[in-house]
């Protein structure tokens, strides 16, 4: 397996949420410092790679390093924290959780627990089956006081659920943040493979911020690098678990461990679609496709409507349980996913005119 897997247990055990992504991205700088020729972070956050800079053709690999989290909204009287949601929750998932929140005052991550009403105190069967709201919700970190709280807490600071990164079976890795942290994770690695690969043109490969709240750091970074050729990775739903098979109708037949995902639709470039598959199947790659009639809700949404509109395509890490604290996908498609990018940038390279890209 080409891929470090050491490099994205690293990657994925960091805390941060929009807005917040300093600690991921260190790890993310630190690890493409050993091969990228330029490497340095824009005002807004983002954190690019770069290798032959002046090459004639300029490609854009793009993943979002930034995951769903919480905020401290309020400090009560009587020591406990009221948040609000980074990103999209499903407030369900929240309830029991334990959590971690990034002090801004000491640098450390402050324990605590989502509390509720227990279920022997809920009035009726009403109460009971009612999902829980935001402010139905609160965060216990042992404190007897407002005061205690705020010698360690700050308004604003960030929160995350208590999960770090585990590899169960059959090459399967469980984590929260896998949206979209391997999407980072995959655009380093490739970064990493095109130099290994002789690759001559301007290659940068970007770890992007606040997707999850309006994909903000794809229109910033995307403009800055201004590329011919935009490949984005992302996660993607899938239809292989119990409660997604029916799902097949609509977003295709997608199988975790059965290869990276390439999109088809209004938002891909018909002909670097094409060369996906070619250099797929050239490298016996494993893959698989996915519908999406529209713009996608991902990097390459942006990329392809930046300046000029570049060539763009998205390459997709099959992914279970979405926006919760288990997610799961596998190191193969990781893998896989690499090498696709890294052989088409080659096989562009190599082959093609960037006026033959033009879709028709």
């Amino acid at each position: 397996m080409y891929i470090s897997k050491d490099f994205l247990l690293r990657l994925l055990g960091e805390v941060g949420p929009s807005g917040f992504e300093n600690d991921p991205s260190k790890v993310w700088k630190d690890y493409v410092s050993q091969f990228a020729w330029n490497v340095f972070t824009d005002f807004h956050g983002n954190s690019f790679a770069e290798i032959n800079k002046g090459g004639e053709l300029r490609f854009l690999l793009s993943g979002h390093i930034d995951e769903i989290g919480l905020m401290v909204s309020q400090i009560t009287e009587d020591g406990f924290i009221r948040f609000v949601p980074i990103g999209g929750w499903d407030t369900q998932i929240l309830q029991g959780q334990r959590v971690w929140i990034k002090s801004t005052k000491t640098g450390k991550l402050i324990p605590g627990g989502i509390g509720k009403k227990p279920i022997h105190l809920l009035k009726d069967e009403s109460e009971r089956n009612k999902v829980p709201k935001i402010e139905d919700l609160w965060i216990d970190i042992g404190a007897n006081s407002k005061a205690e709280v705020e010698e360690v807490i700050s308004i604003g600071d960030p929160i995350v659920l208590a999960h770090t990164p585990v590899e169960i079976m059959n090459g399967n890795i469980m984590s929260r943040a896998i949206d979209n942290r391997v999407g980072a994770f995959t655009v380093a690695e490739a970064l990493r493979m095109c130099k290994e690969l002789g690759v001559k043109s301007n290659v940068v490969s970007v770890a992007t911020v606040q997707e999850e709240i309006g994909l903000r750091g794809a229109y910033t970074s995307a403009y800055r690098v201004n590329p011919h050729i935009g490949i984005a990775v992302d996660v993607t739903f899938v239809s292989d678990d119990p409660g997604t098979k029916d799902s097949a109708k609509t977003i295709g037949e997608v199988k975790v461990s059965k290869g990276p995902v390439i999109t088809r639709g209004p938002n891909i470039n018909q002909k670097i679609f094409n060369i996906h598959l070619e250099v797929a199947k050239k490298y016996n790659i494993p893959y698989q496709i996915q519908p999406y009639p529209r713009g996608t809700g991902t990097d390459a949404n942006i990329i392809q409507l930046t300046r000029e509109g570049p060539v763009t395509s998205l390459i997709s890490i099959p992914t279970r349980y979405l926006h919760t604290p288990i997610e799961i996908c596998n190191l193969s498609d990781l893998d896989n996913a690499v090498k696709i990018i890294a052989y088409t940038i080659k096989e562009i390279e190599q082959n093609y005119r960037l006026e033959e890209l033009v879709p028709f």
